[in-house]
């Protein structure tokens, strides 16, 4: 055995073991040993077996190291725990030798910032979750939360593996253990680009966003056939579990895309727009849009009449720079808008009622949108831009007996618990309990602002006037009761509802020009830059709601 340590270290000699000179030939020969792995790695990355690999493609689903690819930039992934296999002995399992156990674990860039990345194989045991397939991830997990960068995964899974019993149950309650301990510390991202059930959807349930692509992503915790024998219910997989169901009804899924390339997309997208955990701030952009650009849509939204509807979108679109929004849960629980923004460059999230649907009243489903999403931008170090049109919580039997008290003291708990720059904007209506819910003054905002249209009040003016003269109104004569109650309005409005008599009170900072709204915003969130130093805050997680 040559002894490899007694060499000639001259820079510049040739290279000696044991005395002896080396050829360029022997030098260029590969050793065994690096064959061997070369060979053993070759195998574990070529994947599933190439008949499962084509029905993959024959779905319109990319592979899992495609996807990593896609995702990632170029050359930027580093794998870990390759030719990691399971345990388990019975049913063969063991004898297969599958390397990596089904999931695809390691590190990478997108745009350069380092991300934790997983990938679950679709065509290695249909993606089925073991106990090593589970360690893996929650390995990962632990490693992320201790370099302090987000962690995404991709799901494509046919959930527990039923040939490892309990052990597979046990593997996804470590997963959710780690969730949990990652909750509030670094941004988790889960992306359903296959099957996802039973258990398997609570851990993208824990994370902070869940993307789904149209055709191909399914989560449910009890499948069709199981629905069907339990309760006699036929229903086929795409209307139970499919992503319309999850982004328009259920809530679950915070982002839809046509394509699992749209979707990638979508992810970098959001990653603009966070730190990498709760120790930093949001990275900063360049733009050219112009601080003291002034916002003409904001004198007409002075121009329309309170009761009429507009777009919620179109102010924050002519607010942003370079008018760039990205919404979360488009399609759930529009009668409020949540996402991102970016004012003078620094991120922003934005929540904002939406007078298009249901004239921007809070509802039950509306309160837990908003109240989550705050409670992510707190963890987060995002500041929050409230924007307020709001005629008060949804009436009826409907909201009252699901819990509509339970649900709307969620936002005023979020706001209330929120530390980061906090501003207001009330553009129209304010009235009531909702007007409180959405960051009023007294709930720890910091500035507070309005525009001259705004109506502020315990009530609407004409609803407020019923109440009060409703004696003075019933005596009146039919033909005089039109203009006493257009009178009585105008009277309540200009004392009670007018914004002038709340900024007399403190409640408002100040009203200001609508065509100078988004400079007066900008210079808000400047000045209260260093309210929060990142990592100081308390750890409270991003609980789902």
């Amino acid at each position: 055995m040559p002894d490899i340590t007694k060499h000639d270290p001259v820079v510049g000699s040739e290279p000696k073991i044991n005395g002896k000179l080396i050829s360029q030939r022997t030098l260029q020969q590969t050793p065994p040993a690096v064959k061997r792995l070369r060979e053993i790695k070759g195998k574990a990355l070529a994947g599933g077996p190439p008949e499962k690999i084509a029905a993959q493609r024959e779905k319109g689903k990319l592979t899992a190291r495609e996807r990593i690819t896609y995702l990632t930039d170029d050359n930027s992934f580093r794998e870990i725990g390759l030719l990691r296999e399971t345990r388990c002995t019975d049913f063969g399992i063991k004898d297969m030798h599958i390397k990596g156990d089904g999931v695809i674990t390691g590190f990478a860039t997108i745009d350069g910032r380092r991300v934790a990345i997983f990938s679950e194989d679709f065509t290695q045991l249909g993606g089925s979750l073991g106990r090593t397939h589970a360690q893996k991830i929650a390995c990962l997990m632990r490693l992320a939360r201790k370099a302090r960068t987000p962690i995404i995964g991709i799901l494509d899974s046919g959930g527990a593996r039923i040939q490892e019993g309990v052990d597979s149950l046990d593997g996804y309650g470590e997963i959710f253990s780690e969730n949990v301990k990652c909750s509030g510390i670094i941004p988790q991202i889960s992306i359903v680009l296959g099957p996802c059930a039973g258990g398997a959807v609570y851990s993208p349930a824990l994370t902070d966003f869940i993307f789904m692509v149209k055709g191909i992503s399914r989560m449910f915790v009890t499948g069709p056939g199981v629905l069907k024998t339990a309760t006699g219910q036929n229903i086929d997989f795409e209307t139970l579990g499919g992503t319309a169901a999850h982004s328009s009804v259920s809530g679950v899924c915070h982002f839809e895309a046509n394509s699992e390339q749209d979707c990638f997309r979508q992810v970098r997208e959001l990653l603009n727009y966070l730190p990498s955990s709760r120790w930093e701030n949001p990275s900063k952009v360049s733009t050219n849009d112009p601080e003291n650009r002034p916002v003409q849509m904001m004198e007409r939204i002075c121009n329309v009449d309170s009761r009429k509807p507009y777009r919620m979108h179109h102010v924050i679109w002519w607010l942003a720079d370079d008018n760039k929004f990205l919404e979360v849960h488009h399609s759930f629980a529009k009668n409020c808008v949540i996402g991102f923004i970016r004012l003078g460059g620094s991120s922003i999230g934005v929540v904002a009622n939406n007078p298009a649907e249901k004239s921007g009243a809070l509802d039950i489903n509306s309160s837990d949108k908003i109240a989550r999403f705050i409670r992510f931008c707190n963890n987060f170090n995002i500041p929050l831009l409230t924007l307020v049109d709001v005629p008060g919580f949804l009436p009826g039997m409907e909201q009252e007996h699901g819990g509509i008290i339970r649900h709307g003291a969620k936002i005023l708990y979020a706001y209330c618990e929120a530390t980061v720059p906090k501003v207001t904007l009330i553009l129209r209506k304010a009235y009531g309990g909702a007007y409180i819910a959405m960051n009023s003054k007294m709930m720890n905002s910091d500035l507070n602002f309005a525009l001259p249209s705004a109506e502020i009040a315990v009530m609407g003016p004409s609803g407020a006037i019923n109440t009060l003269y409703s004696k003075q109104i019933r005596e009146a004569k039919p033909e005089e009761r039109d203009a006493l109650c257009a009178k009585l309005t105008k009277e309540y409005s200009d004392k009670f509802a007018s914004p002038y008599q709340t900024a007399s009170t403190g409640s408002i900072d100040s009203i200001i020009e609508p065509s100078q709204s988004r400079q007066f915003l900008i210079e808000a969130f400047k000045m209260l830059e260093g309210k929060r130093v990142p990592g100081e805050h308390p750890v409270s997680g991003n609980i789902p709601l």
